[in-house]
């Protein structure tokens, strides 16, 4: 019988490594910039197209190669970094693997210029499919040019796994910023079809903070700072008012090097137990400088997962660190020992205007000025308080202004089926409660008014213009890179909701008008929120964007759990769901209602057994 095992042709193995360490064109940036960033340069130039599906180019001014080197360089294994095993042990490079330029010349096509500063001449390379097409003397700047162009060009299936160019861009900003954060003091710039996007001069921490996310930032940072003879820790933290529902803000380096770590971002969310809300993440950029033999990196093709000798030992001091910077800087809460805060405030305290009725009760009122993304959480003293309130004049319903479409309502009415004086309850301001002809539905106030707004912005998305309030004067909001990117990419879908927003320049717009029902809320406030959802829900989904936008913008201003209705805003929720064209989930999948018939009913009541 004939041997069976051979060894893989260098293209095809190449082609594998490619597929662990080159996933998408953000995996091609994040190598070249940190191959540049080894090369000990002072300027980093990252250049794209088409989201870096058609070209990736990073250009530096670094120590350059030679003619062999460069060469070499697309070798398997080949490397600079290190030359035995106990290296391993002593990195401090970006790179070591040597698999990163292998894995890019088998499934793209790379051009290298490349030129030492003692050199009169550089070398150009011209490598497709594993393959050397051309090697020459070429005349060109002192540094490095590597161009990866046509990525997955011979792996088409790898390739049409690709996102949108939206999600795809998003990825390699968020790999420009890991790099750009961790090298203040080199200067970036980064350039999208022909448009320069981030240019980052040089500078301390601090600056490449602001500079990355935007001068907002400049009041949100507390610094972190310590010192002990295992570690040291520095960088700086968010305010409590900075946390945000997304993750993306998150960073932590060790010896300059990106890493993902939920463990030591637990840490951090314990020093910030208390001070932001549940599911709120706070930003922060920490370093940790740490003697490489106390770490192993060598644990993934990505570089972006470590292992520390004693992981246990950094979670203490990091959650020290930053509890004791917060303290520092007066943001934790002073703790009065002579009262107990369990019981502080309950029952009293003055109840604001809008929640009063005539007579003293108190309800809550969703006024004109409010609009439906108001944040307003009435106290009810007792569960007849809430039973007994009646409507006050002046209040207008959750319902839309806009009439449901004509013709979806059939089915979800014959479903409800409910007698006209069948009175709602609300239970724990979050479920309502409604009898129906064989039994009753239990309707989770948020999920049903999530699905009843996206049908809403998918309607106005589609043709029918959603109504737009001007502003007394425009108003001008500056975000950051990130977000003023992803701002102008969707700024035909948010201005068809009923936003009215124009560019104004790289990072600014200018708000001429809102959607009615975000009135009494800042433009710069209500911007921020659709962008933060939109990146929270379904940005990675491959639904169109259209969709995207209206889940997001249906997710921001549907009402929240906790928010007492009345029975008027009851009544219109439940007949506006059921008039939805799919009642019965929410846009994220979850269900809108339960239904108990009587007879479900009866046999949660029978003794087990019968």
């Amino acid at each position: 019988m004939p041997d069976i095992i051979h060894l893989l042709p260098d293209a095809i193995a190449n082609q594998i490594a490619a597929g662990e360490v080159i996933q998408r064109p953000a995996s091609a940036a994040k190598e070249l910039l940190e191959n540049a960033i080894d090369a000990g340069e002072s300027s980093v130039q990252l250049i794209i197209k088409d989201a870096g599906k058609a070209l990736i180019q990073v250009v530096d001014n670094g120590c350059g190669m030679s003619p062999t080197d460069a060469r070499l360089s697309f070798e398997r294994h080949a490397t600079s970094k290190i030359s035995s095993a106990d290296d391993l042990f002593c990195i401090r490079t970006m790179g070591f693997r040597g698999e990163a330029l292998a894995s890019m010349a088998a499934i793209a096509q790379v051009e290298l210029r490349t030129r030492k500063a003692e050199d009169d001449t550089g070398t150009l390379i011209l490598v497709e499919g594993s393959e050397v097409k051309r090697q020459e003397v070429y005349a060109t700047a002192p540094g490095t040019s590597f161009s990866v162009k046509n990525l997955f060009y011979n792996t088409p299936a790898r390739r049409n796994f690709l996102k949108s160019n939206t999600v795809e861009t998003r990825h390699i900003i968020e790999e420009f910023q890991r790099v750009a954060l961790a090298y203040p003091d080199v200067e970036f710039t980064l350039h999208h079809n022909g448009m320069e996007v981030f240019h980052l001069h040089s500078g301390n921490l601090r600056r490449r903070i602001v500079s990355v996310f935007g001068n907002i930032y400049n009041e949100r940072l507390v610094p972190v700072e310590e010192h002990t003879d295992v570690l040291g820790i520095r960088g700086f933290i968010g305010k409590p008012e900075a946390a945000r529902k997304t993750r993306g803000e998150q960073y932590f380096f060790v010896n300059n090097r990106y890493i993902r770590s939920p463990y030591l971002h637990h840490a951090i969310q314990q020093a910030y137990r208390d001070l932001v809300p549940d599911q709120s993440h706070p930003m922060y950029v920490i370093f940790f400088d740490i003697d490489p033999a106390r770490i192993d990196v060598n644990v993934h093709p990505t570089k972006q997962e470590i292992k520390f000798e004693d992981e246990r030992l950094v979670y203490a001091y990091l959650m020290s660190a930053v509890k004791r910077s917060l303290g520092k800087y007066s943001i934790t809460p002073t703790i009065d020992f002579d009262v107990e805060r369990s019981f502080e405030g309950f029952g009293k305290g003055p109840v604001p205007a809008n929640l009063k009725q005539p007579g003293g009760k108190e309800v809550f009122t969703l006024t004109a000025g409010q609009g439906m993304g108001a944040a307003a959480k009435p106290r009810v003293n007792t569960w007849l308080d809430l039973l007994q309130t009646e409507s006050p004049a002046g209040t207008i319903t959750i319902a839309s202004r806009m009439p449901p479409e004509p013709g979806t309502a059939t089915g979800g009415r014959q479903l409800l089926d409910t007698e006209s004086d069948t009175r709602p309850y609300q239970l724990h301001q979050s479920y309502i409660f409604t009898t129906i002809k064989d039994g009753m539905v239990i309707i989770d106030q948020q999920a049903a008014h999530e699905r009843i707004l996206y049908e809403r912005y998918r309607r106005a998305l589609a043709g029918s213009r959603h109504m737009s309030q001007k502003t007394l004067f425009p108003q001008t909001i500056r975000l950051a890179t990130a977000d003023a990117e992803l701002l102008r990419q969707l700024l035909p879908e948010v201005n068809a909701l009923g936003f009215d927003i124009q560019e104004f320049g790289r990072h600014d717009f200018v708000v001429h008008g809102l959607p009615p029902e975000m009135e009494g809320q800042g433009e710069q406030e209500a911007i921020e929120g659709l962008l933060e959802q939109y990146k929270l829900h379904g940005h990675d989904i491959d639904d169109g964007k259209r969709d995207k936008v209206a889940r997001a913008m249906a997710v921001q201003m549907a009402i929240k759990q906790g928010r007492a209705l009345d029975e008027k805003e009851m009544r219109s929720l439940i007949d506006e769901l059921f008039a939805c064209e799919d009642f019965y989930q929410a846009p994220n999948g979850n269900l809108t209602f339960v239904r108990y018939t009587m007879q479900e009913l009866e046999r949660l009541f029978q003794k087990p057994g019968t």
